[in-house]
């Protein structure tokens, strides 16, 4: 016969815990425009990419066009470097790949490797350079990498409780979302390019202060009383962005399906800067900022630099003025016809460029 000791009741304590490893992930994507002017950087000198921040630390790409050393000098050789002094070695796990390059591992099962103080890592035998340049990777005299990051933090223990309830995160971005595709109860038509969008005036009020005063306030137009507001000098698709946004919260998708995703991305983004601007959307107007500082290279800075001038884009002029600040990259992008226009157009950018410049070498 079965025996219990006393008092148990014959029932089984149990306990659980979770051992979780903190991680955050991200990428940088480098674009290298006038593939052939880099080539005359001499072999162990490298062109470094903009700052870009991934887990809290900050990092940048080398690109050394003739090899990372004596033994690479017929390659291509691509380095990550840890930009800051950190008190704790940083433990991370990276793959450096082109773009239009299919991911070769899963970058989890990559090794992981510590960064100390300023420290680099990476492949100098990259590609070969004879070879690379007969690939289909260098397009127009341009090519492009991407740097995929997964930052390990801390590790941590926590009991859990085996009758805890499992609450789902917030779905209102997507009930919202629906809202507007559904356009149930919509009150108010947009006409943008000769396309209608439907809308509630309620929603858009309460996310802009712009919205607010043409639907309700002293401003309110004569057209937005008729339920019809058109609107000029707005793309279609970045108003269908910016009501998204709107709804939603989130920034929106672009198209996977179309060639050139991440050019897709980079207008997108500068297209919304201006919508977001137009219609006091602070939050939306940071996010385009924030990506377009990805974007940021010398073939596209003149453009970006003069869009952050006129939207008063202060974060994003500072990253221009940064990533010129290399001599190498202003070199480069001093030779386009971009940044010719950007110098007659905007010559207060330039004024300030300069005072910056004579800051750094003081």
């Amino acid at each position: 016969m079965a025996t219990y000791a006393a008092g148990t009741g014959g029932k089984r304590s149990g306990s659980s815990s979770a051992i979780f490893a903190a991680t955050t992930s991200g990428y940088h994507i480098l674009r290298i425009h006038g593939y052939a002017g880099t080539k005359e950087t001499p072999n162990g000198e490298y062109i470094k990419s903009h700052p870009f921040t991934i887990g809290g630390h900050c990092w940048t790409i080398r690109y050394y066009p003739n090899g990372y050393g004596s033994k690479s000098s017929d390659h291509i050789s691509f380095f990550l470097e840890l930009g800051e002094s950190v008190a704790k070695a940083v433990k991370a796990q990276y793959q450096i790949r082109f773009v239009d390059q299919e991911e070769k591992k899963p970058l989890t099962s990559e090794p992981v490797t510590r960064f100390e103080n300023q420290t680099t890592s990476g492949n100098a035998y990259f590609t070969k350079r004879q070879e690379f340049e007969k690939s289909e990777h260098l397009k127009d005299g341009s090519f492009a990498v991407r740097c995929d990051i997964v930052v390990i933090g801390d590790v941590r223990v926590e009991a859990t409780a085996s009758g805890s309830v499992a609450v789902p995160a917030s779905d209102l971005h997507q009930h919202l979302g629906d809202l507007l595709r559904d356009e149930k109860g919509a009150d108010v038509a947009f006409d943008v390019g000769g396309r209608t969008f439907s809308a509630h005036r309620c929603v858009l009020a309460a996310r802009s202060p712009v919205f607010r005063a043409e639907l309700f306030g002293a401003m309110k137009e004569s057209d937005a009383a008729a339920g019809v507001v058109r609107v000029d000098d707005m793309e279609v698709r970045a108003f269908s962005g910016l009501l998204h946004f709107v709804y939603t919260d989130m920034f929106p998708e672009t198209s996977k399906e179309e060639e050139g995703e991440e050019e897709e991305e980079d207008v997108m983004a500068q297209h919304l800067l201006v919508a977001a601007d137009r219609y006091g959307m602070e939050r939306l107007k940071l996010m385009c900022e924030d990506k377009l500082c990805k974007y940021i290279d010398v073939g596209t800075v003149a453009a970006i630099l003069t869009l952050a001038e006129q939207h008063h884009c202060h974060g994003l002029k500072k990253a221009c003025f940064e990533f010129l600040s290399s001599a190498a990259n202003l070199r480069a992008a001093a030779a386009s016809d971009g940044f010719k226009h950007l110098t007659s157009s905007c010559p207060s950018i330039m004024e300030e460029f300069v005072i910056m410049l004579g800051n750094l070498v003081l």
